[in-house]
């Protein structure tokens, strides 16, 4: 990583050229959503199921589909675990297919299905008992989820993982006590902001394991200053996004 206190300072001016809209953002992806009670079970389940296929596709898109299919008063039923867990495969196919939430027919059905039976097994139908068991910990919650990880598939990625509980603080009424412990999620974008900021260099960029470095330098650099690493999440999601337009 090159000087530390110079990347600061391009991070900062980063992060207020965000809060003045000069980077875009009026509208992420996730704001495509129904508008439901932010403490509700229910906007609990809609920021968490579709983010489980959130891999290999544009996030817009599928965010838009997911809220048409909830939408449909018919097809709504997929986002309750309960009904889900006694639904043939079938069924459930047919509604994420129809709606382009799962655009692996065969495997992203099973994967939705998998998290529901979780949530069903484990946390009494409620994924809001998750966050309760680990005492809003988000330490304790991913030492948790890396520990079942079978128990939610690609959800307890590293990228995904910490991008989900990041829309979840966003999205919903739920209050961590160490949000710090929320990385960035070292998507395409984020990979390359943090490349042109000098978090990393070309070389590394390229490495398979990339996320991890990532998710230590911005920890790292970050110590000891009002940011939290997954503030500057969206600032270089958005800053990527539109090409590094905007000079910092």
């Amino acid at each position: 990583m090159n000087n530390g206190d110079e990347i600061l300072k391009k991070v900062n001016r980063l992060v207020s050229a965000y809060k003045q809209g000069f980077l875009g953002g009026e509208e992420m992806p996730e704001d495509e959503n129904p508008h439901l009670d932010k403490a509700s079970k229910q906007n609990y389940m809609y920021f968490t199921l579709p983010m489980a296929l959130n891999y290999q596709r544009n996030s817009y898109v599928l965010w838009e589909c997911a809220n048409r299919m909830y939408e449909d008063e018919c097809a709504r039923i997929v986002f309750d675990s309960e009904t889900v867990c006694s639904m043939s495969e079938t069924v459930l196919q047919k509604y994420l297919v129809k709606y382009k939430v799962a655009l692996q027919p065969n495997k992203q059905p099973i994967i939705w299905k998998r998290i529901c039976e979780t949530i069903e097994k484990k946390f009494e139908g409620d994924i809001r008992n998750l966050f309760t068991l680990n005492n809003f910990s988000v330490a304790k919650i991913k030492e948790y989820i890396q520990n079942n990880k079978k128990d939610f598939p690609y959800l307890g990625g590293n990228k995904i993982c910490n991008y989900w509980l990041y829309v979840l603080e966003q999205y919903t009424d739920v209050k961590f006590v160490d949000r710090e412990n929320i990385t960035v999620a070292p998507d395409t974008h984020v990979i390359q902001a943090s490349q042109k900021l000098g978090v990393i260099s070309e070389e590394e960029s390229q490495l398979s394991n990339v996320q991890i470095i990532i998710a230590e330098r911005w920890k790292e650099l970050l110590k000891g200053t009002d940011l939290k690493p997954i503030d500057v999440h969206t600032p270089m999601w958005l800053w990527s996004r539109g090409k590094f337009e905007v000079n910092i």
